[in-house]
């Protein structure tokens, strides 16, 4: 039976039902091996972070009230009663008039509740101090608990590690933090016309490609591709390929088997599954229209166009923020967290209204400055139009395209 583009959806609606699948589970790893990971649940600090009051910078720890109104003209003038190292515990506090050096990291002394930077001062004698900036309470002073306050979170489930976030673990003494699990991908490349690496093709045959850019993707966002070869455009070959990815995966990835003629293999394969359901065949999406996701045992099972740019699209588009979602990522399907750079249109684009467009740009800079977006037009099956875009502009389903000089927001790939 043929099944056509039956339950075309929404890019919208496509993302709802990838946002439905469940989260994997969490695991405890190193923290030198927690970058760019997903944490797992809420990191709670076992102390406040700064122990106490610290300087920011080399200069002299004051009371702000001391050094109110003082200016380059009008300086103030402080006796200093001693210098403080940056691993030296102050016990004496100060008194009123009275300052002390301090360098950056330093505990401010009692009494003390700004600093006053070094640039801004001069010394009179051996004792006298000039100050030629009033501070305010808390200027240049990092306080106690301000990164982190003993027993509150400090980093919520679902943040994503970057180095800063590594840094404040490294600072709370974490040497271990739970994470979500790295996806497991199966990737499948079906097609009779398809043949490995090593060998020379003929008039009608074409290497096996998405396997490995599939993979070099899934890999960018967190996962763990595991390709199964080529599989032959026949249904009991193609369930048994499924079947077995699935085992051993968390997500399958079948590229190739979505267009005409062939699509309805990809369904059936998966239907024939115990526990399989079709939840999208066909998705607004240009370039990607035929995308099929299914879902066997609660594991999605994507099948993607088969050339090349349209796989490409669809995956940055959608798979990738599946698999940051499977981690716990909360922002995963958060498109306003994209990198993106504004450019004005060279040229009219047209577009297909009901589908969003999404358009290969080519960024060039102005004498001004300001970026040009030159769209870079061709076939779905040619690796060109991606290598030659610095990004991708989306045409809204609405739109039936865009004119010359418009702003565009280019998302930067």
């Amino acid at each position: 039976m043929s099944h056509g583009f039956f339950t075309i959806i929404s890019r919208q609606e496509f993302e709802q039902r990838l946002a439905a699948f469940p989260l994997l589970s969490v695991e405890t790893v190193p923290l030198a091996q927690a970058a760019g990971r997903v944490l797992g649940v809420d990191l709670i600090a076992a102390h406040d972070w700064p122990l106490e009051d610290r300087s920011c910078m080399d200069g002299i720890a004051v009371n702000a009230r001391d050094v109110f109104g003082a200016t380059e003209g009008n300086p103030g003038y402080l006796e200093c009663v001693g210098a403080l190292s940056i691993d030296q515990q102050p016990e004496v506090p100060l008194n009123p008039g009275e300052c002390v050096r301090i360098t950056t990291g330093g505990l401010l002394p009692p009494g003390a509740d700004g600093v006053v930077m070094v640039e801004h001062t001069g010394e009179m004698d051996g004792t006298t101090i000039e100050i030629r900036k009033s501070v305010a309470p808390g200027e240049n002073v990092m306080r106690r608990g301000e990164d982190a306050v003993d027993g509150a979170p400090v980093l919520k489930s679902g943040a994503m590690l970057r180095p800063q976030e590594i840094g404040l673990a490294a600072a709370l003494g974490f040497a271990f933090l739970d994470v979500g699990a790295r996806p497991r991908v199966g990737i499948l490349s079906t097609g009779d016309e398809l043949i490995p690496l090593e060998q020379t093709p003929r008039p009608g045959q074409v290497r096996d490609v998405n396997s490995h850019t599939l993979a070099a993707l899934a890999v960018g966002a967190g996962a763990l591709p595991k390709p199964y070869g080529i599989i032959r455009d026949e249904l009991e070959s193609l369930r048994s390929a499924l079947a077995k990815a699935l085992s051993e995966n968390d997500v399958v990835l079948l590229s190739g088997g979505s267009s005409i003629g062939v699509r309805d293999l990809t369904v059936q394969a998966i239907e024939s599954l115990p526990e399989s359901e079709i939840l999208a065949h066909g998705v607004a999406l240009s370039p990607g229209k035929p995308t099929i996701l299914g879902r066997v045992k609660g594991k999605p099972v994507i099948g993607l166009p088969g050339q090349v740019t349209s796989a490409l699209v669809v995956m940055h588009v959608l798979v990738l923020p599946l698999l940051r979602h499977l981690q716990g990522d909360v922002r995963a399907f958060d498109s306003s967290l994209r990198p993106t750079v504004s450019a004005r249109l060279a040229r009219n684009v047209a577009s297909k209204p009901g589908r969003e467009d999404y358009i290969r740009i080519r960024l060039e800079k102005q004498t001004d400055g300001s970026l040009l977006a030159h769209p870079v037009l061709g076939k779905s099956g040619l690796l060109r139009t991606m290598i030659q875009a610095h990004g991708l502009a989306v045409i809204p389903a609405e739109a039936e395209g865009l004119y010359r000089d418009a702003t565009v927001s280019v998302w930067l790939l």
